[in-house]
């Protein structure tokens, strides 16, 4: 049941670290359009019985929330989809652990290749990542960017093209790692 894991680590970023309950999970289940998506996205990516439910309603939610990131996409522990609306991520992308995604951005690449985006990233709202490109760990990418080479490591990154424009002073301050499993 490695699904569990994932949707208590996607609530978890989601409520700021709340414990896990029932109550909790109907509230950003039903208020939430991004939780709701994930939801259904890592259902339909599990082995269980409901796989065949979850893809027809994971299909429903990426067409009525326009976020498009199809179920060969590797998405870590903590996802997060700021405003929960208008993502689309190429088929081939890999995406760390405790990853956020603002509105308005694009994941793409002109070939078969996609993006590798490492652990602890904030990609804010508008920005385009554009071919094989490595986002390194404790990253931001500002708003609007577009990033068409690697990004280091703990770092900031903006404009278009998106250069470094400092280092990062408080990693994970955005992003704390909020959503142990092991609990």
């Amino acid at each position: 049941m490695e699904f569990y894991e994932f949707i208590k680590s996607d609530y978890n970023r989601y409520s700021g670290g709340k414990k896990l309950t029932i109550r909790g999970l109907i509230f950003y289940y039903l208020f939430n359009r991004s939780f709701k998506f994930l939801v259904w996205f890592r259902l339909a990516k599990s082995k269980s019985i409901f796989r065949r439910l979850a893809k027809l309603q994971y299909i429903r939610f990426s067409r009525k929330y326009i976020i498009h990131i199809p179920l060969s996409v590797e998405i870590g522990y903590g996802f997060y989809i700021g405003h929960g609306t208008s993502v689309i991520i190429n088929k081939n992308v890999k995406i760390g652990n405790n990853v956020n995604v603002s509105q308005f951005t694009s994941i793409g690449s002109n070939d078969d290749k996609g993006a590798i985006i490492d652990d602890n990233v904030y990609i804010g709202p508008g920005v385009m990542i554009v071919d094989d490109v490595f986002i390194g760990h404790d990253s931001i990418i500002g708003a609007g960017s577009v990033v068409t080479k690697d990004v280091e490591p703990n770092s900031i990154y903006a404009g278009v093209p998106a250069k470094k424009i400092n280092i990062n002073p408080t990693p994970n301050k955005y992003i704390k790692d909020k959503w142990n499993i092991n609990e």
